[in-house]
């Protein structure tokens, strides 16, 4: 369990991956992304992020918090993020996914994504 300016973070990923296997946590996190993404841009703004982060346990995150997480994972540098940059961040922030990441990601990609 870490904790991030109060955030406290536990990483339930590695276990979620064990449990759902490579192709069932992608589905997991492509359902995270829906949840998270603005539905008419098709991508997560800083106000779908705003309004959603309750959905995830973040409602205590300040908007310069949520504005660094979203500066964090948006790789394009459009200001918003889109579901390969989302599941980027979110393996980006599993210290336990980043030790196994290499497999799991070759999974992921022979799957589909």
């Amino acid at each position: 369990m870490g904790s991030r300016n109060g955030v406290v973070f536990e990483d339930f990923f590695p276990a979620m991956v064990e449990k759902l296997g490579a192709e069932g946590f992608m589905k997991e996190l492509d359902n995270g992304f829906r949840l998270l993404m603005d539905e008419e841009k098709g991508v997560i703004t800083f106000q779908s992020l705003k309004r959603n982060s309750a959905l995830l346990g973040l409602q205590g995150m300040s908007d310069e918090e949520l504005m660094c997480m979203l500066r964090e994972g948006d790789l394009d540098g459009d200001g918003a993020l889109n579901e390969m940059e989302f599941c980027t961040l979110m393996f980006r922030l599993s210290p336990g996914l980043m030790e196994s990441s290499s497999e799991l990601l070759e999974e992921a990609i022979v799957s589909e994504f």
